[in-house]
């Protein structure tokens, strides 16, 4: 039918250890279908995906959980329309926040092959066959690029001093909650000014301190474009090999050329201002990066 709008849900194959080398995966009962599936739900008006995935996990598995990477979205028919969620992986680090008026009435942690009998539904066998194939993730980084900040013509100082617009106040304010899902220890910035406001809004919600770092910073005058992105392509795998979650902020000229160099080959890694990639870690070696 014309104008019938498509029904978009989030959700995520939630995850925790189970011994030395193995992990369980949550699934939830609802008693109003009678059947066992992944945790997700419908996005708010509005709602990044990201944090609708992280907001259905905890009203309907109790779980608070960090993403580390997407997951194969899945379409069907739901009351007439086509329904499509996105799912990630997310890493179990707590729980709270279930929501006694969901439809759920019952969690279970299990193993993945044990999940993947019961679930109800092939589509959520397929995802879990996607999160099963995956390497073990073992850091999780958030690079964004600053926000807008106006003309640099129209700035009259150095451009490493040009400040975020209101375009970009906003855009830095709505990164601010992504950047959290993913618990970073750390903010690093780039030395322009734009780059350490983009990341303002996340160091106040998060109580962090951020640290400027030249090795993301794009190139100055005589110094070779390569130089910087290797430099902050080391920078990104130190990070990612330390094993814990930090949010970074870059600039436009440096992050395509540093996630090429990171995926060891070409792909489209243009970056919007005020955009930016969920990337996961296996040790210091990229396995995916996600476009927020």
């Amino acid at each position: 039918m014309v104008g019938v709008t498509e029904i978009r849900a989030a959700g995520g194959v939630v995850w925790r250890p189970a011994g030395a080398d193995d992990v369980e995966v949550c699934l939830v009962h609802r008693p109003r279908y009678g059947d066992w599936t992944l945790p997700k739900g419908k996005l708010e008006p509005g709602e990044h995906p990201l944090l609708a995935a992280a907001r259905e996990v905890a009203e309907e598995a109790d779980a608070q959980a960090a993403p580390q990477l997407r997951l194969p979205s899945v379409r069907y028919r739901s009351e007439g329309r086509l329904k499509v969620v996105d799912y990630w992986s997310m890493r179990a680090v707590g729980t709270g926040g279930f929501q006694p008026d969901t439809e759920v009435d019952e969690v279970r942690w299990l193993a993945v092959d044990e999940a993947m009998t019961l679930v109800s539904y092939p589509h959520d066998v397929e995802v879990l066959a996607a999160f099963a194939a995956l390497p073990p993730v073992t850091a999780a980084l958030m690079l964004v690029r600053h926000g807008h900040a106006g003309k640099r013509l129209a700035w009259p100082g150095p451009d490493t001093g040009r400040p975020l617009d209101a375009r970009g106040w906003s855009e830095a304010a709505a990164l601010a909650p992504l950047i959290g899902l993913i618990r970073p220890a750390r903010l690093l910035s780039a030395s322009a000014r734009r780059c350490v406001q983009t990341l303002d809004p996340a160091a106040a919600l998060l109580d962090l301190p951020i640290e400027v770092c030249g090795d993301l910073d794009e190139p100055s005058a005589g110094q070779q474009p390569d130089e910087c992105v290797l430099a902050a392509a080391a920078r990104l795998a130190a990070l990612a090999a330390a094993g814990e979650p930090v949010a970074v902020c870059s600039q436009g000229k440096v992050i395509p050329g540093a996630l090429e160099r990171l995926a060891g080959r070409c792909g489209d890694y243009t970056t919007d201002k005020g955009g930016g990639w969920l990337l996961a870690f296996a040790g210091d070696r990229l396995v995916a990066a996600d476009r927020l």
